[in-house]
């Protein structure tokens, strides 16, 4: 069993909230979200915000309070094989209600058709609007960077 140990981000500003499906092992390391350097998480969202591609994670958590984005993840703890979504079972889900109650987030974004998937599942009570987006992580090889951005750019009209 791995659990989930990165804090999420967000403030009281916070209006949006992405949620990936489960830290990667390179995130569990790192111990912080999208660790893993191919993944594309962090040039899409300095793109859609127009930032300075982040470099450090005090700058990253600082892109995302400063564009009011709060992040986290679907799963609080699971079996998983190395970094594999296709590979999790056993989920316990983490609980948003204090980062949804302490918040103004409206909408939810998910990064990722598993993300989706398990939050549909775990979330069947919460009444949001409720976004799939395409998965940043090296393995959506189909998607290039730019089809990321362009698909991601909904989220500049919830900012």
């Amino acid at each position: 069993m791995e659990y989930h140990n990165i804090k999420p981000v967000y403030d009281k500003n916070s209006k949006i909230l992405i949620l990936g499906s489960f830290p990667s092992v390179k995130s569990r390391e790192t111990q912080f979200f999208y660790g893993h350097p191919q993944n594309r998480f962090w040039k899409v969202i300095s793109s859609i915000t127009n930032t300075k591609l982040p470099g450090t994670i005090e700058d990253k958590r600082k892109m995302l309070i400063n564009n009011n984005i709060a992040v986290w993840d679907v799963i609080a703890s699971c079996d998983i094989e190395g970094s594999s979504d296709s590979s999790i079972k056993n989920v316990i889900p983490n609980d948003l209600s204090a980062i949804l109650k302490e918040t103004n987030i409206k909408t939810i974004f998910l990064n990722g058709g598993t993300a989706y998937n398990l939050f549909k599942k775990y979330n069947k009570d919460l009444n949001m609007n409720i976004i799939k987006l395409p998965s940043t992580s090296p393995a959506n090889a189909r998607y290039s960077l730019e089809m990321l951005i362009n698909d991601w750019n909904i989220i500049q009209d919830k900012l």
